[in-house]
């Protein structure tokens, strides 16, 4: 692995880690991360998918994680940033590891935020297909039951408070989400309070853009998902109305486990049950089917 800084049209610097395959490459994998979740996350996944054959590329979004910009107190308050600036930053390490294996073909692993984002893509002819898992649209009615008792609280009262007061919101301290730039706060807060979404909060240049996708898309949806339900996970998919586009669902007792949950794919517990099947959904993206 070795770490590389990544810069976006607009100067902004993204921190990336590039995980090269041992052997002849199958292919490229960017890891699109989820909300407030840093790319060290991902590491172990990350490590054991070039273990595969591909070539891996993690990155934290501008304003999380490493990718946080340098102030004197290493704070976000006053950062200008949203979630298109996001989905720049998304595009940017498309383009990179593109560039990187222009001949191979290139796939999306999303995880919650990061299979909602490549619909607004501006590169998605780069893309050879998107692997979602624990994704969905996460309009707060499609919740998951305990969480959808709590959130009216957190959008309503908590958000704009918190982001008011800080000039961010300020997750860590919460112990809700994590650091994030006030701008990518507040557009969230509006997606989630609107029944359709990004589509419907953003309007027709965003249904155009997920209307606009032809690669394949394959979701992963976990039966005990403590965020994200299987109705929210098809009302997402279903943004992708022209690609082709299948739903996998996945439960505890299929890996003879406890929990899975909505971070559970990524954790090194799963290596040996989950991993390869995710790896296999893979392999088996392409323009013209499912797997």
């Amino acid at each position: 692995m070795r770490t590389e800084v990544i810069q976006v049209s607009d100067g902004a610097k993204l921190m990336a880690r590039i995980y090269e395959p041992a052997g002849p490459s199958q292919g490229s994998v960017v890891i699109g991360g989820a909300m407030g979740v840093r790319q060290d996350f991902y590491a172990a996944f990350a490590q054991w998918l070039a273990g595969q054959g591909w070539r891996v590329t993690t990155f934290d979004y501008r304003g999380s994680g490493d990718s946080v910009p340098d102030t004197p107190h290493g704070r976000l308050r006053g950062f200008k940033a949203d979630l298109y600036d996001w989905t720049r930053d998304y595009e940017t390490v498309i383009d990179h590891a593109h560039a990187a294996q222009p001949e191979q073909p290139l796939y999306l692993l999303g995880h919650s935020l990061g299979a909602q984002l490549p619909g607004l893509l501006g590169n998605q002819h780069k893309v050879s297909g998107l692997l979602s898992v624990a994704a969905g649209s996460g309009y707060w009615r499609e919740n998951a039951p305990q969480l959808k008792r709590i959130v009216p609280y957190f959008w309503f009262f908590i958000v704009p408070l918190a982001t008011r007061l800080c000039g961010y919101f300020p997750g860590r301290k919460l112990k809700m989400v994590g650091d994030l730039p006030a701008g990518v706060m507040l557009q969230w807060r509006r997606w989630c309070l609107n029944p359709r979404y990004s589509v419907g909060a953003e309007g027709e240049a965003a249904r155009q853009g997920y209307a606009s996708v032809t690669f394949p898309v394959l979701a992963l949806s976990v039966t005990d998902d403590e965020l994200m339900t299987l109705r929210g996970t098809h009302s997402l998919i279903g943004f992708y109305e022209n690609a082709p586009r299948d739903i996998q669902c996945i439960a505890p007792e299929d890996l003879s486990v406890r929990r899975i949950g909505h971070f559970g794919p990524f954790r090194p517990e799963h290596e040996a049950l989950l991993w390869p099947r995710m790896g296999q959904w893979l392999a088996g993206l392409s323009r013209s089917a499912v797997a």
